[in-house]
């Protein structure tokens, strides 16, 4: 993603060519039933269903993440960014006719999902998004970096995600959002605004 937003358009097409050669390799069929979706049922890693599903939690959590951190965004802005995030569902294998056209039809499709019968998660998610997302193989000394982070995406999940995978919301889910809150505007207002541009900025997007 690096690449693909600060680098050369040659340069983004080989990363990606290399991750579409990668996701033909994945395929296979669910060892267990879970919501309308029967054991044996197959899979394939390049399906644009869920090409665009991937899409959308990488465009749906910027935003999520900007309005917290950064500040609010004009539906105009809105829009651009889903008009640059289509090139980047493009460059991983979808055709524009596979994803939603206009920022209402992605904010259609948002409903859609989160509120549907199409989202399910099952054990084996579960256990590899402790594994991979909240429970990573670093050093002791930064655990509660880690931790700081996973109470943060935890809270900032939809509902009906956070209930998929079990995440417990303790303490409530009402104090633990204000707690969240209360750190995004002390970030935003009393840190951001005074770091240093080589501490604020990732080193691609100073060059």
């Amino acid at each position: 993603m690096d690449t693909i937003t600060f680098g050369s358009r040659e340069e983004a097409e080989r990363k990606t060519r290399r991750v579409r050669a990668m996701h033909k390799r994945v395929k296979g069929e669910i060892t267990e039933a879970v919501g309308p979706y029967s054991a044996g049922t197959p899979y394939r890693a390049d399906d644009p269903e869920l090409l665009l599903w991937v899409l959308f939690t990488l465009v749906d959590s910027a935003l999520v993440v900007y309005r917290k951190y950064v500040g609010s965004i004009s539906r105009a802005d809105e829009a651009l960014l889903w008009e640059d995030y289509k090139v980047v569902g493009g460059l991983f294998g979808l055709e524009r006719s596979e994803m939603p056209e206009s920022l209402s039809d992605l904010n259609a499709y948002r409903r859609r999902m989160l509120e549907g019968d199409r989202l399910f998660v099952n054990d084996w998610a579960r256990q590899r998004a402790r594994e991979i997302v909240l429970e990573p193989p670093v050093p002791m000394a930064v655990r509660p970096l880690v931790e700081a982070v996973n109470f943060t995406t935890i809270a900032l999940l939809p509902d009906r995600i956070r209930k998929e995978y079990g995440f417990k919301p303790v303490p409530p889910l009402a104090i633990r959002r204000a707690m969240v809150a209360g750190g995004a505007e002390y970030l935003k207002r009393g840190v951001v605004p005074f770091l240093p541009s080589r501490l604020r900025l990732v080193p691609s997007a100073r060059s």
